[in-house]
């Protein structure tokens, strides 16, 4: 039976764009494996405690010589880890943050690099084989051309970092200028706004769609 692992970011519930394109495509694949399992973890509802001593050191020790706070910490770290394994794909809701992704999604990401789980320290990550989809919005336009191109850093490390996992089939879906009817110096930018989100929308059915017909 197959397991989809969903998450969510954005500290917006109301009116967030990337969640409302992670909900879309889960909704889809839902459809598509209606025996399947979702995993759902909200990052800013429910956000996991930023790596510390403790959670670090934990991996390094054996169980019976761990403290207490390294055994509360490695239940977590476990917890997290066994989820990204049981998923046979992964679709991450993630917004821009000051030109990054948020820190809640960091704190998860320090969790989920577990030797002997996730990666291997001689042969690299073991995390291969399973589809990664972000659902990225931004507020501005950071496009090829634009005064802001290349500032989004989140896509360039979150290849690279999560390619050190084994990450081989990362893909994103982004929607840009959701800021341009709460921005007065953006005003004029809505329908391209609307646009954006649309063709993102697209995208995850198109993607599924091109899914279909490979089954088939």
């Amino acid at each position: 039976m197959p397991t989809l692992l969903h998450l969510d970011s954005s500290m917006r519930h109301e009116g967030s764009r990337s969640r409302a394109l992670s909900a879309h495509y889960a909704e889809a694949w839902q459809q598509a494996n209606p025996d399947g399992t979702v995993i759902y973890r909200d990052l800013a509802a429910d956000p996991i405690p930023h790596l510390d001593l403790a959670a670090f050191s934990a991996n390094f020790v054996a169980d019976d010589d761990r403290t207490a706070p390294q055994r509360e910490a490695r239940e977590l770290t476990e917890t997290l880890a066994h989820e990204l394994l049981a998923a046979d794909e992964i679709v991450i809701g993630i917004p821009l943050y000051n030109f990054g992704p948020p820190s809640t999604f960091k704190a998860w990401f320090d969790r989920i690099v577990v030797p002997g789980l996730t990666v291997d320290m001689e042969s690299g990550g073991l995390l291969g084989g399973r589809p990664l989809t972000f659902t990225a919005a931004r507020g501005g336009g950071y496009g090829e051309g634009t005064p802001r191109e290349g500032w989004d850093h989140r896509e360039p490390w979150l290849r690279h970092a999560l390619g050190q996992l084994g990450f081989d089939d990362i893909r994103f879906i982004h929607a840009e200028l959701t800021l341009s009817r709460e921005t007065p110096k953006m005003s004029g930018l809505e329908d391209l706004e609307d646009k954006s989100i649309a063709d993102a929308h697209a995208a995850i059915d198109a993607l599924f769609a091109e899914k279909r017909d490979l089954a088939a």
